[in-house]
């Protein structure tokens, strides 16, 4: 049992790790719907690999970093705001997901399709947890190398510029690392929920502290935490191992809003 179970486990804590650093970084940009549109960019490019017979993981992630690169430049030439991009590029990759599945013959309904939208608990190999791990050391790597222009450009970034800081390919580059990290956690989380264990951990990170700093801190500890425990509840009450991981992910959100400073501060005396 343990060789089977072993990489998905590796593959939960390096999915919780990556997602909830990128996760900060996406909610202090405003761009939450980021993981909505990535996730099902990387579900669409899965289903086109499933439907021309090559690796879905490879399609999913090429397809994932191709919007994730494409977004910033997009959002500067047409000069429409970001969210206004991707509220294009989710129902456009959802359709374009379900379309290939559907003209897949003899796919719709077996285990490879439903791999991809909830995730499968025993689908995950080595060289998923490959790619997770050059993810998780690419985002680490980064932030550590560039921390001063990321902390910049995440506080503000007009001010950035102005200081010559060089805030839009930091941003692009941020983009295209959470566009990766959506993409390798397919196969484990599935690409209808894989934004829940991106942005609840750190949602719920950013309720218990105001510090930026402490969110990094925070929120890939709480990643991991809704990943493994989502794999447990899986295992246990046999679900979806997507659908375990999201509602995991809920729960540790709601517990830290439930405990939060913010709220106690803003509850009547």
């Amino acid at each position: 049992m343990w060789p089977l179970i072993l990489p998905s486990l590796v593959a939960a804590v390096l999915a919780g790790y990556s997602g909830g650093l990128l996760g900060v970084v996406a909610l202090r940009l405003r761009l939450s719907a980021l993981g909505y549109a990535m996730a099902h960019a990387a579900f669409a490019g899965a289903a086109l690999g499933l439907f021309l017979g090559i690796s879905p993981l490879a399609l999913a992630l090429g397809l994932a970093l191709l919007g994730a690169a494409l977004l910033g430049p997009i959002a500067e030439h047409t000069g429409l705001p970001a969210d206004t991009i991707l509220a294009l590029l989710f129902p456009l990759t959802m359709a374009l997901g379900f379309l290939f599945v559907a003209l897949t013959p003899g796919l719709p309904l077996t285990a490879p399709a439903l791999a991809l939208l909830w995730g499968n608990l025993l689908g995950v190999g080595w060289g998923d947890v490959g790619a997770l791990a050059a993810v998780a050391l690419a985002t680490t790597g980064f932030l550590l190398l560039f921390r001063r222009e990321v902390w910049a450009t995440l506080v503000e970034r007009r001010l950035a510029e102005e200081a010559g800081i060089p805030a839009r390919p930091i941003l692009w580059a941020l983009l295209f690392l959470l566009g990766a990290a959506v993409a390798a956690a397919l196969r484990l989380v599935g690409g209808l929920l894989v934004y829940a264990l991106l942005f609840l951990p750190a949602s719920a990170a950013a309720q218990r502290t105001w510090e930026l700093r402490r969110q990094f801190l925070l929120a890939p500890l709480l990643g991991i935490a809704a990943a493994l425990g989502g794999l447990g509840l899986s295992f246990w009450a046999n679900l979806p191992v997507g659908t375990a991981i999201a509602l995991t992910s809920c729960a540790l959100f709601l517990g830290a809003w439930a405990l939060s400073p913010r709220r106690r501060l803003a509850l009547p005396p």
